[in-house]
């Protein structure tokens, strides 16, 4: 049996656009610097992310509209305190403190690293997938974060690109762990993150001497965390249920472009032929990632889980009664063998004797 839609069909959209709303985040983010300490910033940005969303939830429930989503189970407790800690408290403050420290383009196209970290990981300690296309995107990026931290004589990493670097290898830790809560609802994940989070940052901020800001700065670092943060969140742990981490993260490097572009438009950084060179050779990578086909003849074993789902070729079991679709339940996968164009998502997450 072969699929009806492309592989690529929601979870490149999904991640494409999550990565917009974050690479536009960090040039505004920068913006904002210079009216509070970094911390601080951290923490509105994250807080400002969970409160949208939980105005979100509160709407739904108002409006009788429940999410046909899966809850969160007391098994993902643990990785639910994992993200909050790599990808809600220690990323955000160490990418304020890089961006505090370098401009605004160089520290955008440097996130590229994310997606790197993230591939790095997934192939590594979670065994999904990398063919070679793959990798010479990956190589392409980091050909590109290389040109960034070349000074003329060789490769130099300041203080802001080294804590921008640290920051991409624990969002690389968090997009890994956070794809063990991919099957949950990523509205009610991403609010607790960014409520948790955030008010970390800002009590730790306000212990340290920090002093909150105009009520006006306050909503405008709620406004880039909601969507920068909060929104694109959500669209990127949809996408982590349709292509796996490696490939999300692949997908996610868009985002420094977007924060590049606007650094030099709306906040009048330099063009250098060094950052254009670099933007190159990052859309090559990009580009890689996205012509990549993955397509072979594999098996399903048995499996069990509980996710947001329609009766497609994966889903062939009954109901009592009649049902709407999507809906979530409990439900079993009795094994299956076929082949087509697919990623490592919640259903083919098998192992490869070799990349294809």
């Amino acid at each position: 049996m072969t699929q009806s839609r492309s592989p690529l069909w929601p979870g490149v959209p999904l991640a494409l656009i999550s990565a917009v709303l974050f690479g536009a985040s960090a040039p505004f983010a920068k913006l904002l610097l210079g009216s509070m300490p970094p911390q601080l910033l951290a923490g509105l940005l994250y807080l400002g992310a969970g409160i949208g969303l939980v105005a979100i939830i509160a709407s739904r429930a108002a409006f009788g509209a429940p999410a046909p989503e899966a809850p969160l189970r007391r098994h993902d407790l643990p990785w639910l305190a994992a993200v909050v800690l790599c990808g809600g408290v220690a990323g955000p403050l160490l990418l304020m403190l890089g961006l505090a420290r370098t401009s605004a383009a160089s520290g955008s196209l440097l996130l590229n690293l994310e997606g790197l970290a993230t591939m790095a990981i997934a192939w590594v300690v979670f065994r999904e997938n990398v063919d070679r296309r793959l990798m010479l995107g990956a190589f392409a990026i980091l050909a590109g974060a290389a040109i960034l931290a070349w000074n003329g004589t060789g490769v130099r990493i300041d203080a802001g690109g080294a804590f921008i670097a640290v920051a991409c290898l624990a969002w690389g830790i968090d997009n890994n762990l956070t794809r063990k809560l991919s099957l949950a609802d990523p509205v009610i994940t991403a609010a607790i993150k960014g409520i948790a989070a955030g008010s970390t940052n800002v009590a730790l901020a306000m212990v340290l001497g920090a002093h909150l800001p105009t009520p006006t700065t306050i909503a405008a670092a709620a406004a880039v965390g909601f969507l920068g943060v909060g929104v694109s969140l959500v669209l990127f742990m949809l996408a982590l249920r349709n292509l796996g981490a490696a490939r999300t993260g692949a997908y996610f490097s868009l985002a420094p472009f977007i924060g590049a572009i606007i650094a030099v438009v709306l906040l009048g950084e330099p063009l250098t032929i060094q950052l254009i060179a670099a933007g190159m050779l990052m859309m090559v990578g990009l580009w890689l990632h996205l012509a990549e086909r993955h397509e072979h003849e594999h098996l399903h074993d048995a499996l069990a889980h509980e996710h947001v789902h329609v009766h497609d070729e994966h889903h062939q079991h009954e109901h009592d009664g009649l049902v709407t679709e999507p809906h979530s339940h409990w439900h079993r996968h009795a094994p299956l063998r076929h082949g087509h164009a697919h990623y490592p998502d919640l259903h083919h997450r098998h192992t490869h004797v070799q990349a294809k």
